[in-house]
């Protein structure tokens, strides 16, 4: 997956700043604070104004920089939404008091309760399920809920990156919440016991590391390894292959599943335009770039996601409340920080 430079400050960011409007006339934009750094998500701005004539200016950043940022300007921030991955960060900015509620009813309509704050803060766009890979070579046994990852049959076999890292708090944000404080610390305590190495790099070299004899089980998000199913290297194609999937907790909860999101900014100078474009985001037409251009998940019914990734197989998801285990993020870090998981 290609990343574009960080261009939180430069004004190099603006993506195709438009000409200045006649005079008399006022200019149509939305200005968009976004964290998502693929280059598959310019197609989306470019849709957008071919289907509305709104321009859009873009800064990307790290959702941390952006969330500073917008606080920083305060009530003169050029803002109207900010985009970013994870329900953790998402949170973040909601409980920092930089976004705004909306509601909608062509939003709220397609986007499943579970996926959106239940009072409009943000709305989840795209979603990836964070699921157990292993290697079909060496299949494991007994190994159907996250819960099993702590059983000492699994005795060094885990790879999986830190607990700091959104993606590992808001699951386990959603383990307290199915299991409570004190069994969520067991199961920490338990799959760090159970790790093949100390966690390093993001979610693609964990399962990288089954083909290479590193470890035997992974946990990561699904849209990594589609990624590889639709690549046209061999080595990749290869660890696609090689590497299995465990969708888990299918007889009780579900598989947890996590968000890309947008959240009109509370001080947006143009909600109007930044309504719009979150409309836009749960099209069919967007949603499709979503699946095909970043193997996500669509959040709408009806659009199928990637082949790559509809591959992988179909699941229940648990419908727990994104924001209920994103504002569980900080206690999910402690937990997990106790337990040794570093």
């Amino acid at each position: 997956m290609l990343r574009r430079s960080l261009l939180v400050l430069a004004p190099a960011a603006l993506l195709a700043l438009p000409a200045a409007p006649p005079a008399g006339a006022q200019e149509r934009v939305v200005n968009i604070y976004s964290s998502r750094h693929y280059d598959t998500d310019r197609e989306l701005y470019d849709g957008f104004t071919r289907a509305t004539g709104i321009r859009i200016r873009l800064i990307e950043g790290d959702a941390d920089q952006l969330i500073e940022r917008i606080r920083n300007e305060g009530a003169n921030s050029p803002a109207d939404v900010l985009m970013t991955v994870d329900a953790a960060r998402l949170h973040r900015a909601q409980a920092a008091n930089l976004l705004q509620p909306v509601r909608n009813a062509v939003i709220e309509g397609r986007i499943p309760a579970h996926l959106r704050d239940p009072e409009g803060h943000w709305f989840g766009i795209s979603k990836r399920a964070r699921v157990i890979m292993f290697d079909r070579q060496n299949p494991p046994q007994g190994l159907a809920r996250y819960e099993d990852l702590a059983d000492p049959r699994f005795r060094g076999q885990i790879c999986v990156r830190s607990s700091s890292h959104p993606y590992n708090l808001s699951l386990m944000g959603s383990i307290i919440a199915a299991n409570g404080e004190q069994a969520a610390e067991a199961w920490a305590r338990g799959v760090v016991a159970n790790m093949a190495r100390p966690p390093q790099g993001g979610d693609t070299p964990q399962f990288q590391a089954i083909p290479a004899g590193q470890c035997r089980l992974a946990i990561a998000n699904t849209y990594y390894l589609a990624r590889f199913g639709a690549s046209q290297n061999p080595a990749e194609r290869a660890v696609y292959e090689r590497v299995g999937v465990i969708f888990p907790n299918q007889a009780d909860r579900g598989a947890h599943v996590n968000v890309s999101g947008a959240g009109v900014v509370r001080t947006a100078p143009n909600r109007e335009a930044a309504i719009a474009f979150l409309e836009y985001l749960v099209s069919d037409e967007a949603q499709r770039l979503f699946a095909n251009g970043n193997f996500e998940y669509p959040v709408v019914a009806g659009v199928p996601p990637h082949p790559a990734l509809a591959a992988l197989g179909e699941f229940r998801e648990d419908a727990l409340n994104a924001a209920r285990y994103g504002a569980l993020s900080a206690q999910s870090l402690q937990i997990m920080q106790r337990a040794g998981w570093r």
